[in-house]
């Protein structure tokens, strides 16, 4: 058994021991609340500066433990302070050491400063309780993983978020998830450049898939980012964000570092 369906088999093991009902109900009522707003979309669109999506990242089974005892709320405050345009909450506890707490307590601490930075809860999404559970912790996006999943369950996944007002971030990593997630017409797609069956990383990924994501889409590009010259590879290959996660993490100065990619975008 490859990494991925490894972990994908535990989560499913995980929502099962721990499933709820979900209602049709229980997320319109998010849907009402947030209207026509889709804060974490418009946040990757609302500057001609490189996005930037911090990562929230304990550990990882391609890298290890990263920095075991980060303060999450610390890590935002950091990564707010530097402009980030969106925080991204690892909350997979078994494989990343995240928790849902950590979700609950950034989104509070960034209601308490009035900060409108979107968060994405990151996590291997498998049952429509856990975009709820994003929905009740404050989470504005989603993230779907296509080569993790069945097209009934990715459904089932993006109806959910469609109602309850949330953005869906199509994670892809190969052709083949491309011409996936499009039957889907989905308005973000991330570019994992980590192969999540291997967690091999190779920046070429994002290269040879984004100029083949069609125009009006936004293209994040996941993984691998540890320097300024790994951003400026992928934004010239089309990439409109980076999520950056180890290298903010094992950072000294990660106000710095962010200030630094989302100044590629002002030199063109």
């Amino acid at each position: 058994m490859d990494k991925l369906s490894e972990i994908i088999a535990s989560k499913r093991k995980e929502i099962r021991d721990n499933l709820r009902p979900v209602r049709e109900r229980d997320f319109l009522k998010f849907g009402e609340q947030y209207g026509d707003s889709r804060i974490f979309r418009e946040a990757l669109r609302g500057n001609d500066t490189l996005s930037v999506i911090g990562e929230i990242k304990r550990k990882s089974p391609s890298a290890g433990t990263i920095a075991a005892d980060a303060n999450h709320v610390e890590q935002a405050r950091l990564y707010i302070n530097a402009e980030v345009d969106a925080i991204s909450v690892l909350t997979d506890e078994k494989y990343f050491a995240g928790k849902m707490q950590d979700l609950w307590e950034v989104t509070d601490f960034i209601k308490e400063h009035q900060r409108p930075i979107p968060c994405l809860r990151k996590d291997f999404m498998v049952h429509p309780m856990q975009v709820l559970e994003a929905c009740e912790a404050g989470a504005r996006a989603i993230l779907i993983i296509v080569r993790a999943l069945e097209d009934a369950e990715i459904h089932s996944l993006q109806d959910a978020a469609n109602l309850a007002g949330l953005d869906s971030i199509f994670e892809i990593h190969e052709e083949e998830e491309l011409e996936r997630a499009m039957a889907f017409d989905p308005e973000i797609i991330g570019v994992n450049n980590r192969d999540l069956t291997r967690f091999v990383t190779d920046l070429d990924i994002s290269c040879n898939l984004i100029p083949k994501i069609p125009e009006g889409i936004i293209t994040i590009s996941e993984s691998g980012i540890h320097s300024v010259e790994d951003a400026a590879k992928v934004k010239d290959a089309g990439a409109q964000a980076v999520l950056v996660g180890e290298a903010l993490m094992r950072s000294d100065d990660p106000e710095g570092f962010i200030e630094e990619l989302h100044a590629l975008g002002e030199e063109d």
